[in-house]
């Protein structure tokens, strides 16, 4: 627990702790007085109650129409399945700011529905909703799929041996092993669709806000400091509570599961049924995640002149840019992959030793102030994607800049505020695999004679490798994709692809918005790309199988 404890203490909490004091000092004077008088401002509390119920609704609906497909792409196997896993990965990576324009020109007036049926969508909750379930679909489908890959299908099978039927033998022993990853999911999804900012300010107009959006309005248009500190501790309230309630109602129903290969599990669809759930699940995809995303490539093409690679030429040089940028914009695909490299390698460090730290027996089993310890180590470890990232740049800026911590000039601050996203996705994507290990293959090397460090690597290792390539993926895109808190701390030299991205959308022009949009396209396919490598990757089986395969000679 020591490197991630020291990582988020100095990187996370002193930072937000910082821009949360000078907030709430005015005058050298604490003025906790402001508390009392936001929490009973009627307009406050109204934007509280629909972030909590937003929140909750697109949760629910992004679990119901992904799991189906976290399913699909774990048990069925069929032609492109490795490239459309890698494409409902990409929404992940985009600008909210980007995503909202995308929605907006799909379900907006004058947008392609409604000049196609005359059908809008645009200031309504459902547009919120459907951009959110864009979001985070991949959560699902990645999070439950990687895990549901892994569970033995015999077990199954074996209660319908016995006169179990197909959902009683599913309700009775698969959704038990998927609760904590199904948990999981819907945990980081409602710690994401709670701190929304792009999709609602774009799509909910001046009738909806969320905490995010009235934090950024107190801050850069109303510049009332005090009330946007408050604002974010009660967003830390909250999302500290659900934490809470996750950890007290979720750790005690992971017990060790049976894991096989991953491989060994997936086959063709068989039956109506079978197949009729897979064009199902593909015709969610289409309309749900290619069709926004296929928005964004038409109007990257969409020259004056008509359809072309006009946008994508201006890219090269910086004086097409208009000043917006004193380096060509397409140097900014180069240095979001070295920053993403560099993040990835941070949060799989951070978060593989913070999952490790979760998993040990003495850990589970702790209790009084030990036990509370720990409970409070795993909530830390997810508060980063329930706080704003407004305040986790501006607290970057006002504390790492003296010595010895003075990173004001440093590349290092960008992957900084990147693995802090990313190491919450690598925990929640490995501690289910991780739990669910039995302790006796871990011991039973032990007495044969095994160090703990080769116990690891012949037991853990060969189990936990394709959960911990999903969480690289995770981690790799959520760090290509994170905006709030690079662009504060992104050199003008140096742009990240969310920057750029935000710099052109922030200027007025035909040629500035076909540019952002055509960087939003090379966006996407640097992380389609990058989630199809690391699909290529597949874990060396032994011989004799997986050691888990072998725990009934132990």
């Amino acid at each position: 627990m020591a490197l991630p404890v020291a990582f988020f203490g100095l990187f996370f909490a002193y930072p937000v702790a910082a821009i949360v004091s000078r907030g709430l000092r005015v005058g050298g004077r604490w003025q906790f007085g402001r508390i009392g008088e936001v929490l009973s401002d009627p307009d406050l509390l109204q934007v509280l109650w629909f972030t909590v119920w937003q929140a909750a609704a697109s949760t629910a609906l992004t679990l119901a129409i992904a799991l189906p497909g976290a399913y699909v792409f774990a048990r069925f196997d069929f032609p492109g399945k490795e490239l459309l896993r890698a494409v409902v990965v990409v929404p992940f990576v985009l600008p909210t700011v980007v995503v909202g324009s995308a929605f907006l020109a799909l379900l907006g007036r004058g947008g392609m529905l409604d000049e196609l049926w005359g059908f809008r969508l645009d200031t309504t909750v459902w547009a919120i909703l459907l951009a959110h379930v864009f979001f985070n679909y991949a959560v699902v489908v990645r999070t439950v799929g990687g895990l549901w890959a892994q569970l033995d299908p015999r077990q199954e099978e074996a209660a319908r041996v016995l006169g179990a039927g197909r959902f009683a033998a599913w309700r009775r022993v698969t959704l038990p092993a998927l609760g904590p990853a199904v948990a999981a999911a819907g945990l980081m999804v409602f710690l994401f669709t709670f701190t929304s900012f792009g999709a609602v300010q774009i799509l909910g107009g001046p009738r909806y806000a969320t905490l995010e959006v009235e934090i950024y309005r107190q801050t850069a248009q109303l510049l009332e400091l005090p009330t946007a500190a408050v604002l974010t501790l009660v967003q830390f309230a909250a999302v500290a509570g659900v934490l809470a309630l996750h950890a007290w109602t979720v750790r005690r129903r992971e017990t060790a599961l049976a894991l096989v290969d991953a491989r060994s599990t997936a086959r063709r669809p068989r039956g109506t049924g079978q197949w009729a759930l897979l064009g199902g699940v593909l015709a969610v995809i289409a309309l749900l995640i290619v069709l926004p995303l296929g928005v964004l490539v038409e109007r990257s093409l969409a020259a004056p002149g008509g359809y072309g690679l006009t946008f994508y030429r201006a890219l090269e040089s910086a004086a097409a840019s208009g000043g917006t940028f004193v380096v060509a914009p397409l140097q900014a695909v180069w240095n979001s992959l070295q920053y993403a490299v560099v993040a990835t390698v941070m949060a799989l460090v951070v978060g593989g030793l913070a999952a490790a730290a979760l998993t040990r027996r003495s850990a589970g089993s702790a209790g009084g102030d030990r036990g509370r310890l720990i409970r409070g180590f795993d909530v830390l470890l997810m508060l980063p994607l329930g706080t704003s990232a407004v305040t986790v740049g501006f607290g970057f800026l006002i504390t790492l800049d003296e010595p010895p911590l003075d990173l004001r000039d440093s590349w290092l601050l960008v992957p900084l505020a990147q693995a802090l996203v990313g190491v919450p996705f690598v925990v929640r994507i490995m501690l289910p695999v991780l739990r669910a290990v039995d302790d006796r293959l871990r011991e039973a090397a032990a007495v044969l004679g095994a160090s703990p460090l080769r116990a690891w690597r012949e037991v853990d290792l060969p189990l936990v490798r394709r959960a911990l390539l999903v969480a690289a993926g995770f981690a790799f895109a959520v760090s290509l994709g994170e905006f709030g808190a690079t662009v504060f701390i992104a050199r003008p030299g140096n742009p990240t692809l969310p920057v750029a991205v935000a710099r052109f959308l922030g200027r007025a022009g035909e040629l500035n918005y076909g540019q952002a949009m055509a960087l939003s396209t090379i966006l996407m396919l640097v992380c389609a790309a990058a989630l199809l490598a690391l699909e290529r990757i597949r874990p060396r089986s032994s011989p004799g199988g997986t050691p888990i395969d072998r725990s009934g000679e132990f």
